[in-house]
């Protein structure tokens, strides 16, 4: 596989606060370098600080789910999920952002739903888009496997675990308008194999999660305590460091200290510790010792996408 220049993974939430990515460079000696975490910062700049560094190619890794269920896809008649993209929030999709805040509002034009809690139930979800159970909101690569529990569907937005308000903003602010653009960024799998795209074009956009990585690089959180807890983040520093050892990834100073810190004791370490799991994640798969993942199946690579590493079972 073709070793992009630089390789960047975001842990993502609706909210800006808690956006942070890990980054490695590809150095002269073939090797990637490890900087600290950042945050991300406003998602409008972001593709222009990525142009401007030059002519290299950039995997970037996003945590918020990037497709559709098939069973919604084919009921709203959509075929194509990187075509669609772009009309969502115009024309007859001019709702499709807009949480629907009574259940009547809710529709295969405007599939989010609650805008706040109280008295809501998924059942009123189901009913608005026409859809038979819960699992019909999930796709392929959402479903239970045998390291992790399921995850939330995408169009519910109630709740810690929800993943639609994070898929809004990361579909509306940052993907859909690169895509409007014209900007030379390709989005796996739909688009083609990781491979080939990295080797045709300047951006590539991948799914992630942070909770599958985690049994790929034998991370032990709940014994510790959790992920939010800064204990438990130290404990897994040594797994970490080892595995940046194992893929040859040199780790400057700064980066070393903060995940042999557990990425300190404010609300900010969780994200900045799953970014760099992440990040390691994908490096699993750049640099061969993983493969990507997605299976053989066409609704996959058109419409509902993948998780970066997952196996497909």
């Amino acid at each position: 596989m073709l070793q992009p220049s630089v390789v960047i993974h975001a842990d993502w939430s609706a909210g800006p606060e808690k956006r942070w990515l890990a980054a490695v460079v590809l150095r002269a000696d073939g090797r990637y370098e490890l900087a600290p975490t950042a945050r991300l910062g406003r998602l409008k700049d972001l593709w222009r600080s990525l142009e401007q560094t030059g002519g290299e190619r950039v995997l970037l890794g996003f945590d918020f789910p990037v497709g559709l269920p098939r069973a919604y896809a084919g009921r709203a008649g959509i075929g194509d999920f990187v075509a669609a993209l772009p009309r969502f929030g115009e024309g007859r999709w001019r709702h499709f952002y807009d949480v629907a805040s009574r259940a009547a509002e809710i529709g295969l034009e405007r599939p989010f739903y609650p805008a706040r809690p109280g008295g809501r139930r998924r059942q009123e979800l189901l009913d608005g888009l026409g859809l038979a159970s819960w699992s019909d909101l999930l796709r392929r690569c959402d479903r239970r496997s045998a390291t992790r529990t399921a995850a939330c569907a995408l169009f519910w937005t109630l709740g810690g675990s929800q993943v639609g308000k994070a898929a809004i903003a990361g579909w509306r602010d940052l993907l859909a308008p690169a895509l409007r653009a014209g900007l030379d960024v390709a989005l796996w799998p739909f688009q083609g194999p990781l491979d080939d795209l990295l080797a045709s074009h300047r951006f590539v956009v991948a799914e992630t999660y942070p909770g599958e990585a985690y049994g790929h690089l034998d991370l032990v959180l709940r014994r510790h305590g959790g992920k939010r807890s800064q204990s438990a983040r130290r404990a897994n520093a040594a797994s970490l460091l080892a595995q940046l050892r194992r893929l040859g990834v040199e780790a400057e100073p700064a980066a070393q200290a903060e995940i042999a810190d557990g990425f300190g004791a404010n609300a900010s370490g969780e994200d900045r510790f799953d970014a760099v799991v992440g990040l390691l994640g994908m490096l699993n798969v750049v640099l061969g010792r993983r493969p990507s993942g997605e299976p053989d199946d066409p609704i996959v690579r058109r419409i509902e996408g993948w998780i970066l590493g997952q196996t497909a079972e």
